[in-house]
């Protein structure tokens, strides 16, 4: 089962969710690998559908796959859509995780969420506190499909002996975010309110919530990284928190966004709208002594991540 340091080296690898912020970034990462890299779009294999997925995995047979994709939005779309959330992340999860047993996958990788961990979790968040208390009511059926994901590759893992591991990333954001005015995640929605602000002159930006709960924040080329770094390295039942270990407040980090993006004006808090959990901060402490810890400064992320929207944008308009 644990095979360390295992060799990405000539192997086929399937990034599930290649589209997507995280499989894209683990797309570009892995393209500095000597890897044969195996990608299906939606159109061409829905991971919801499961003959489909295992008529896939039959023909293609990977030796490794990162499954990074899943159902994802901010706090109002994971509240307001929670069949869908908790639905289709349980089916792409089951799907992709049988079908790389089955099919021989020699090592997978399966990535979590941070809201796995109680609301009211102790601080910093150590993997041994998911299951310890009741979870963060608006995004529940999302986090109880992740858990049983988590869940579903420990049993693969004990049964059936798979080389199968689970990441648990803090909150991400940059190239390829979802900028939905309703849907999105604090960050994107916050680039994008502070951009549309500054280009119509706007004197005020609502921010939701009351601004102090504290998140931590990644940017998604260092967990692509972190990934690898795991793929090669790490191989055990126990799950591994990947963040950077530094939380801020949401006010603050609003004034952070504001300035990278150049707005002057004014920000205020609409307490009205929920605030989430108050405090996701991940115990890195694990990943650190597996020899990795995030390179790219908040600052630095969030310059990268606004360049990237500007882009983005300026292609749709296209």
């Amino acid at each position: 089962m644990a095979r360390t340091p295992f060799e990405l080296k000539g192997k086929t690898v399937f990034v599930a969710g290649h589209r997507g912020m995280v499989g894209s970034a683990l797309a570009r990462r892995l393209s500095r690998e000597n890897v044969e890299l195996k990608t299906v779009r939606r159109s061409e294999v829905d991971l919801r559908d499961q003959a489909a997925v295992f008529d896939w995995f039959a023909k293609t047979r990977p030796q490794v796959v990162f499954l990074a994709a899943a159902k994802v939005g901010g706090i109002v779309a994971n509240n307001t859509l929670r069949g869908e959330f908790l639905y289709e992340n349980l089916v792409i999860a089951a799907n992709v995780i049988h079908a790389a047993h089955v099919n021989g996958a020699e090592k997978l990788m399966f990535l979590g969420s941070s809201c796995i961990y109680p609301k009211l979790a102790p601080q910093p968040l150590r993997e041994d506190a998911m299951l310890t208390g009741p979870l963060e009511p608006t995004n529940e059926p999302y986090a109880i499909a992740k858990i049983a994901g988590i869940k579903m590759v420990e049993a693969y893992r004990s049964q059936y002996g798979c080389d199968f591991i689970n990441v648990m990333p803090t909150n991400l954001y940059g190239p390829g975010d979802n900028y939905h005015p309703e849907f999105s995640h604090v960050v994107a929605a916050l680039i994008r309110r502070f951009h549309e602000a500054k280009v119509s002159g706007a004197s005020n930006v609502v921010v939701w919530g009351t601004g102090t709960p504290r998140r931590e924040f990644l940017y998604v080329d260092d967990l692509a990284d972190a990934c690898i770094h795991l793929m090669k390295t790490y191989s055990d039942e126990e799950l591994v928190n990947i963040g950077t270990g530094e939380d801020i407040t949401i006010a603050e980090f609003a004034r952070v966004v504001a300035k990278t993006v150049g707005y002057t004006g004014g920000i205020s808090f609409d307490p009205s709208r929920p605030d989430g959990t108050p405090r996701k901060w991940l115990d890195v402490s694990r990943l650190a002594k597996l020899g990795w810890r995030a390179s790219t400064s908040l600052e630095d992320g969030i310059r990268l991540a606004y360049q990237a929207y500007l882009r983005e944008q300026k292609q749709a308009a296209e």
